[in-house]
């Protein structure tokens, strides 16, 4: 008898169904709940942060991609707080472009603040990130700086 945990690959395994009885093919994965942004609708003033031993590691984070991919997703968002914020962050893209270049992904997409950007956009391409959500709540400085 095999045992099979909920992170070994799994190719064959049945599709994710809502109660709706549609095929889940579209996730999103927060990474991190902390930002580099203290926004006063998003942060509070006493922000307490989840203790980093309650946190997947990046290599979980990666387990748990890969079998949401082997359930048929198809598309995947990485999310946070501010994903580009978390240590070994490319490290995670890095690995699920591999599903990409195999074809069993067909997106894999980041929600982003923008502040981080510039010095990640070159690698994210080179991964395959080929669509980036950045949130802009102002366009007013005076109502960013606040």
């Amino acid at each position: 008898m095999q045992i099979v945990t909920p992170f070994e690959h799994r190719p064959d395994a049945s599709p994710l169904i809502d109660p709706f009885g549609r095929a889940i093919d579209y996730v999103r994965v927060s990474v991190t709940d902390r930002c580099d942004l203290r926004c006063t609708y998003c942060m509070a003033e006493r922000q307490t942060f989840l203790p980093r031993a309650e946190l997947l590691t990046i290599e979980e984070l990666g387990r748990l991609c890969s079998s949401f991919i082997d359930l048929g997703t198809t598309r995947l968002r990485l999310t946070g707080g501010e994903p580009l914020i978390r240590k070994g962050f490319m490290d995670l893209v890095a690995d699920l472009s591999r599903h990409l270049d195999s074809g069993r992904l067909k997106e894999l997409t980041l929600t982003t603040n923008g502040t981080q950007l510039a010095r990640y956009a070159q690698a994210l391409a080179g991964y395959g990130v080929r669509r980036i959500n950045v949130s802009i709540d102002t366009l007013d400085p005076d109502d960013y700086r606040r």
